[in-house]
């Protein structure tokens, strides 16, 4: 086993004969970025993982919300503390809140009543297209009534793990600058899915806006595409440019599994990091596998 010590700063569990997650559950599929994610559609729980990993030495997890029953948000997080209490794993959570809701500051203070607990995610309305973004609309990023529930995080000591298409990191680094004391937390490497020349050159751009920004930092997953292989050749000068825009201290490795197992296996992801970090020193190693996961999310 490789000695280095992993920290997976993005991962999900779900029991699919318990309980209700829609987009895993419900007929017909959604549209996935992946496309036929049907492989996905099953219990995947603490052992799968510890299967999916072996050869790595993976010594903590952060459970990101998987979208479970939008009218329960309270239930995944009790859940987990389950799993935690049965398995010691995930070593942290970060649980669901609509932000944009009446009965936010309700949810976010059950949410804070678990000590595992230690941020919260909510996708914010995204268009799929630059050029049809609308300033303020309901449930986007600028939304007042969105942002009103995110200035209630800092009152829990909670971060908030943003996933969002590149185009909307320009909103997402006046948001980290209107709540420098909130830790924003970059989820998959903001989504570059345009690889064309021009479609990477705006997704860095968009990166070097919201990395100015002292209170973000960034997971490096989700790079997976539909029909590509996960390689150094696909995705190393990604990895490579993530690194050299929010340096060494901000980034953290990560493998959203087992949603990623659509693209490759653990062990293809994490030893092609690995790879592409060549010659990094071997502090570097450990604060970008390891050490920033743990004083991000207080591992």
């Amino acid at each position: 086993m490789d000695s280095l010590k992993i920290v997976d700063a993005h991962q999900h569990f779900w029991d699919l004969e318990h309980n209700y997650y829609p987009w895993l559950c419900d007929e017909p599929p959604i549209p996935f970025r992946y496309g036929d994610y049907s492989a996905i559609r099953k219990t995947y729980l603490p052992h799968d993982y510890v299967r999916d990993t072996a050869g790595h030495q993976v010594v903590k997890t952060v459970h990101v919300e998987a979208e479970w029953n939008p009218a329960d948000p309270i239930g995944e997080t009790r859940w987990l503390q389950q799993i935690v209490s049965q398995y010691g794993l995930p070593s942290a959570v970060i649980a669901s809140a609509r932000l944009d809701q009446q009965n936010v500051e309700q949810v976010l203070a059950a949410h804070a009543a678990f000590p595992i607990v230690r941020g919260i995610r909510h996708k914010p309305r995204a268009v799929a297209h630059p050029d049809t973004i609308e300033a303020g609309a309901p449930g986007s990023l600028s939304d007042p009534n969105w942002r009103a529930g995110f200035a209630l995080l800092a009152r829990h000591g909670f971060s908030f793990d943003l996933q969002t298409p590149y185009w909307h990191l320009y909103e997402a680094a006046e948001l980290a600058s209107e709540f420098p004391d909130t830790q924003i937390i970059l989820n998959h490497t903001g989504l570059p899915s345009d690889r064309s020349r021009k479609g990477l050159a705006a997704w860095h751009q968009a990166m070097k806006a919201v990395a100015k920004q002292p209170n973000v930092a960034v997971k490096i997953s989700g790079l997976g595409r539909r029909g590509q292989p996960w390689s150094i050749a696909e995705n190393g000068q990604i990895v490579l440019d993530t690194i050299e825009t929010f340096g060494v201290d901000r980034c953290m490795f990560a493998s959203n599994f087992p949603v990623d197992k659509i693209v490759a296996d653990f062990d293809t992801i994490f030893t092609t990091f690995k790879k592409v970090l060549g010659d990094f020193p071997t502090t570097d190693h450990e604060y970008l596998f390891h050490n920033n996961a743990v004083r991000i999310y207080r591992l």
